[in-house]
């Protein structure tokens, strides 16, 4: 087996940094995080460790300090918190905020608000609870069910494939060619470096295993553009769930992960894949490349 990194994975800026601002608040005072800082478990776990509450409920938030999350969150939400006499820490991806300063001047231009995006998910609720009436797509069959409008503006969830955001918006200026259709690109770098790079991974492989929290859409969007190009593509959490049954000898294993993951559970897959690699380092540069890149 050889194995192959893809040229982009694993965290994002934003992930650091929520999570540096998360511990070192945590290390001052007692802190609540309102629902998961990122979806990653691990990160979670270590949250926990070092005192940090999560709480969906603002209700059960005790501590007076609160952190909101990566993926942001509404301006109706911020004042809920602020009302309850918390003092807010906003530990928000920048490209996020972006994407709010977006949908918020496209309002304010008159054109009705609509978010490709998966609905419930936690960065599209902060997305639309401020503006009522505000569509969420993720289909052709949700561009369907609009309603006419003379002017449409358009962002999307940071972390959803440029491609099908694409595809959608074809759709959209499709059912309505005498409508104002007008976009703006919120899809952000770390995501579209990430589904390019999976992309280029999996043509190059038999089996591609992707690195990822359960909960995690820029994750699955991997393994799902992962899947459009390799027939064996596996979503694990950690090391302890690869299965040598998956591998044959002469297999290529390609290698990603979603921006929540942590360097150190992506090593500990690479360590246990190298386990199961059997040609010497020096046969294979990839191989030796993986090695490196893991010491």
């Amino acid at each position: 087996m050889k194995l192959i990194r893809a040229q982009h994975l694993g965290q994002c800026f934003g992930v650091r940094d929520a999570i540096a601002l998360a511990r070192a608040v945590a290390a001052q005072r007692p802190v609540t995080v309102l629902g998961e800082l990122v979806h990653n478990e691990t990160v979670l776990s270590d949250l926990r460790s070092r005192g940090v509450r999560l709480e969906r409920d603002l209700a059960k938030a005790m501590t007076e300090t609160v952190v909101l999350t990566a993926h942001g969150t509404s301006e109706r939400r911020r004042a809920e918190v602020s009302a309850r006499g918390h003092q807010i820490v906003d530990a928000t991806c920048p490209l996020v905020r972006v994407a709010h300063q977006a949908l918020a001047e496209l309002v304010r231009q008159g054109l009705h608000p609509v978010v490709i995006g998966q609905r419930g998910h936690v960065e599209v609720c902060g997305l639309t609870e401020d503006f009522p009436g505000c569509d969420i797509v993720l289909s052709e069959a949700d561009v369907a069910r609009l309603t006419p409008r003379s002017r449409f503006g358009v962002v999307s969830q940071t972390t959803q494939p440029l491609t099908r955001v694409h595809e959608l918006l074809a759709r959209l200026r499709q059912r309505f060619p005498n409508s104002d259709v007008v976009f703006r690109n919120t899809v952000c770098q770390p995501t579209q470096q990430r589904q390019t790079a999976a992309e280029q991974l999996a043509h190059r492989c038999d089996v591609v295993v992707v690195i990822g929290g359960a909960h995690s859409n820029n994750t699955r969007e991997l393994v799902n553009t992962s899947g459009y190009f390799c027939d064996r593509v596996y979503h694990i959490q950690n090391a302890t769930d690869l299965d040598p049954r998956w591998f044959l000898p002469d297999d290529t294993i390609g290698l990603t992960a979603g921006t929540s993951t942590p360097d150190e559970v992506i090593q500990a897959v690479e360590r246990r894949l190298q386990k199961w690699c059997d040609v010497p380092e020096h046969v294979d540069e990839a191989c030796v490349q993986l090695h490196t890149a893991a010491a």
